[in-house]
C-alpha cells in the first residue's frame, strides 16, 4: 500500500540553507522510490489551514519512506539544511484499494 511524507514549512529561517537542503533532498528522496506530488505554497487555505509551503511525495510503502528518510543521503540533506527550516514532517498510509483519489 502507498504512503505518503506529507511536509510543512512552518518557519523558513535560512534561504541558503533551504536551497542547499533541497539540491540534496529531491535526487535523495527520488532514488528512494519516492514520486513527488506537491510542492509550493497552496493556491487555497480553508478551516484552520495555514498558508505554508507544503511537500508531498508519494512511496510505495511506508517502509520504504521511513527507510528514504533514514537513508544516508537524506541524512546528508538534513544535515545541510542544518537548522534552517522547522518542518511539520509526517508520514502517513495510503487508502487501500483503488480508493485513494489521484
Amino acid at each position: 500500500m502507498s504512503a505518503y511524507w506529507i511536509s510543512s514549512y512552518v518557519e523558513i529561517s535560512d534561504e541558503d540553507k533551504l536551497a542547499a537542503y533541497a539540491l540534496l533532498a529531491g535526487p535523495a528522496l527520488t532514488a528512494a522510490g519516492g514520486t513527488f506530488l506537491v510542492r509550493g505554497l497552496p493556491s487555497a487555505v480553508y478551516e484552520a489551514g495555514r498558508d505554508l509551503r507544503a511537500v508531498v511525495i508519494e512511496f510505495p510503502s511506508v517502509e520504504a519512506a521511513v527507510a528514504a528518510h533514514d537513508s544516508p543521503a537524506y541524512q546528508e540533506a538534513l544535515a545541510a539544511l542544518d537548522g534552517g527550516a522547522l518542518r511539520d514532517l509526517r508520514i502517513v498510509p495510503g487508502v487501500p484499494g483503488d480508493a485513494a483519489p489521484r
